[in-house]
Order: C-alpha cells, then sequence, then structure tokens
C-alpha cells in the first residue's frame, strides 16, 4: 500500500505522515473553495445571457451557501461512519460533475440542481469542518498552525483562481472558466484515493506531538443522524456556542455572502472591469494566507477572544471604508491589505475556543453548527445584497449593514469562555 510505504520512508526521515494528510486536505479545500466562489465572477454574465435578474442568481447562490454550510455537523458524522477518504472524494466528484454540467445548462430550475443542491452539498463534505477533523485527529502539537494553514485555503481558493477565470471568461465565456476546476477535482480525487488515511492508527502512528506512553483516548460512541441534534441541544446551553454561532454569522455575512460574492458587480458598477477586480480579490487572497496562518499561530499563544475582537473590528471598519476608497489601485489596495489579513483569519480563534468549551471529542460536530451558522450568514448577504443592488441600485447599504454587524461582533467576541493558550498550558505542566 503506497500510504504505509510512504510513512515508512517519511518516519525514517523524522516527517510525520501527518504532514502528507494535511497536504493533501489542503488541495481538496483549496480546490472546492475555487469551485465555491467561482460563481461569483460569472453572476454578470449569466444575467447577461439568460436574462435573469441579480436576484435571480443572487437566490441560487444563497441556497448554495446555506447548504455548503448546513452540511458541516452531517459531514463530521459520515467523516466518523465513513471515513474521511470516502467522504473526501464523494465531495469531489459532485463538486467535479456540477461543474462540467453547468456549461449545458439553460434554464434557472438547471442552475438550482447544479450550483445550489450539488455544488452546495459537494463543498459541504469538505468546509472547515474538514480542516477542524484532519487537525485535531492527527495532530497534538502544531494543531493551531495546522487548522491555520488549512483554513487559509480556503480563502484562497476562493480568492486567488478568480483572475483567472474572469480573464477565461472575459475571451472565451464563462462556460471556459469551469475546465479547470473539473480537471483540479480529477487530479486532487486520485491523490485523496492513494494518500488520505483516516487516522493515524490505521498507520501503526500516534498523532504528531503526542507524548511517548499516552493512553491512547476513550473511543468515542460511534455517531448517528442523531448525533449532531444530540450534539446542537447540549452545545446550545452553553452561552460561549451561541457566541461564536453569532460572530461566525457575522463573519459570513461580511465574507462569503458579500465580498466573494458581489465583489466584482460591485467594482463593475463603479467602472473597473472584471479582471482588475478579480485580481484585487487574489490580493485579498494572498493576504489572507499570511493572516490566516499567523492566526493559527497567535491562537496558541494568546487569548483567542481578543484576537477575534481585533479581527472582527478591523474588518468592519475596512468595510466602512470601501465606498469610499474611489475604487483606485490605491484606496482597493488599502482596502484589500486590512480586509484580507483578516478574512477567515476568524477561524483558528473559533475552533479553538470551541474546542475548549466542548472538548476534542465533539469539537468536530459542534464546530459544523457553528460553520452553519457562518454559511446562513453568508447565504443572508448574497441574497440582501443582490437585493439591494436590485432594488435600490446601489450595494453600499449592504457595505455598511456588514460593517457595523462586524463592530458588533468584536464585542461579542469578548463575552466567550476563554481558550488556555497552548504554550501557557505546556509551561504549566511542566511548572
Amino acid at each position: 500500500m503506497l500510504s504505509r510505504d510512504l510513512s515508512a520512508r517519511l518516519q525514517a526521515r523524522g516527517i510525520h505522515y501527518g504532514w502528507v494528510v494535511a497536504a493533501v486536505t489542503f488541495l481538496t479545500m483549496l480546490t472546492m473553495s475555487a469551485a465555491l466562489g467561482l460563481p461569483g465572477a460569472m453572476l454578470q454574465p449569466l444575467t447577461k445571457e439568460f436574462g435573469w435578474t441579480t436576484t435571480d442568481v443572487s437566490s441560487v447562490l444563497a441556497i448554495r451557501f446555506a447548504l455548503f454550510g448546513l452540511m458541516g455537523p452531517f459531514s463530521a458524522v459520515l467523516m466518523d461512519r465513513f471515513g474521511l477518504r470516502r467522504v473526501m472524494f464523494c465531495g469531489l466528484a459532485l463538486v467535479g460533475g456540477a461543474m462540467a454540467l453547468v456549461t449545458q445548462a439553460s434554464q434557472l430550475w438547471q442552475l438550482f440542481v447544479l450550483w445550489s443542491l450539488m455544488l452546495g452539498i459537494g463543498t459541504g463534505l469538505t468546509a472547515m469542518v474538514l480542516g477542524a477533523v484532519v487537525s485535531s485527529r492527527w495532530f497534538v502539537a502544531r494543531r493551531g498552525l495546522v487548522m491555520g494553514i488549512l483554513t487559509a485555503s480556503a480563502a484562497t481558493g476562493q480568492l486567488a483562481f478568480l483572475p483567472f477565470a474572469a480573464w477565461m471568461i472575459e475571451h472565451w465565456g464563462w462556460r471556459s472558466a469551469v475546465a479547470p476546476l473539473f480537471a483540479g477535482c480529477a487530479i486532487v480525487a486520485v491523490l485523496v484515493v492513494l494518500l488520505v488515511r483516516d487516522r493515524p492508527s490505521d498507520l501503526g502512528l500516534a498523532p504528531y506531538g503526542e507524548a511517548p506512553g499516552t493512553p491512547p483516548a476513550a473511543p468515542a460512541p460511534s455517531p448517528t443522524w442523531r448525533t449532531p441534534f444530540a450534539a446542537l441541544a447540549e452545545a446550545s446551553r452553553n452561552r460561549t456556542f451561541w457566541i461564536l454561532a453569532g460572530t461566525f454569522f457575522i463573519c459570513g455575512l461580511s465574507t462569503n455572502g458579500l465580498v466573494q460574492t458581489h465583489f466584482i458587480s460591485l467594482c463593475s458598477d463603479n467602472g473597473l472591469s472584471a479582471v482588475p477586480a478579480a485580481s484585487v480579490l487574489a490580493m485579498m487572497g494572498a493576504f489572507d494566507l499570511i493572516g490566516t496562518i499567523a492566526s493559527g499561530w497567535l491562537s496558541d499563544r494568546f487569548d483567542c477572544r481578543k484576537l477575534l475582537f481585533w479581527y472582527y473590528g478591523l474588518r468592519g471598519l475596512s468595510l466602512f471604508w470601501l465606498p469610499h476608497s474611489g475604487f483606485s489601485f490605491y484606496g482597493l489596495g488599502l482596502f484589500a491589505v486590512f480586509y484580507g489579513l483578516d478574512w477567515i483569519a476568524t477561524v483558528p480563534p473559533t475552533v479553538k475556543l470551541a474546542g475548549n468549551a466542548f472538548g476534542p471529542q465533539k469539537v468536530g460536530v459542534i464546530f459544523g453548527w457553528v460553520f452553519a451558522a457562518h454559511q446562513l450568514g453568508a447565504a443572508t448577504a448574497a441574497y440582501g445584497a443582490g437585493f439591494s443592488r436590485t432594488i435600490l441600485m446601489s450595494y453600499t447599504p449592504a457595505l455598511y449593514a456588514a460593517g457595523a454587524a462586524c463592530l458588533v461582533a468584536a464585542l461579542l467576541a469578548l463575552g466567550a469562555k476563554r481558550a488556555v493558550p497552548a504554550l501557557a498550558a505546556r509551561k504549566a505542566a511542566a511548572a
């Protein structure tokens, strides 16, 4: 078996196989998030070709976001019952199929089936819950850093591919832009089958960083379809859950649903064509990669509540700034830096706070519900911003509302139960 041979060779060089699983997971989340972000570049081409309104297309994309999030708690159950590899492969197959078939779509209901249902469910199977499960199963040390890296892949995939996609749409039409994503899904699916294993014990390994002689954790009860609802009932009695769910609702509202979906259309309304607008999104993706990895490192060392306070506060201020940026190179560049650095830097501290409040065995499914709130916020903004554009002929009210919500989230985050930084915990244990 390739994975066993590779694990033995890496172990002989002092490299844990968990890094291979993390790398394939990174590529999976990167590809899936690129597929999730692509429809934002197609909003105006679709309305022009088929005569649909911005609200029509936005409603399809809003359902996609909702399903993407609501699959989270159940994807955690599926990963426990059927394994990481099968769930990742099925998600890639659904998204690859949706990308291939959408080139033949001509009716709004067909777009709904492909981009609301297949794309929403497929990406939901491999959403941030996948990153939380992989980092929790395969890593004890560097868990926050790994979660930061995997989280960064989500925003980077959503944003970095868009300039190339916008260029393809401009030169060859919107159908051409789905080909690279279909190919990406196929290639990554092969890597998943060959290299991914469900747990370190499958290869006779302990999680990375686990102290020698540590007794194995007691096996968790086998999950059922009632498990997510039971977890939700338990979590709903904890104030920290509602704080994390509420702030993450605002996180999705102010990122995926608003900027990812409508930024290119917003720039077009202000005289900036699709390719330069997509390039600004790619710049955000680059800064997000830096910011989210740094956030994972910081969440291992500092109070996660204070990190979230600064992340949401800076994001809110940047959204207030955007309508007044003049949509110039300087104005949008300044926005890209401050907004990009904390696009989803909120995830590592949120996962850390959830793990502290509910324990490592429950963090996957409970974070799934927190992430569902994130995507319901994204769906709200995807539809609401499209409605604002159609009825008021402006995105500015949506930007102001999202900015104000971020400032509220900054204050709410301070009320969560404090997570002890890993570095401080190790020092305390050694004392």
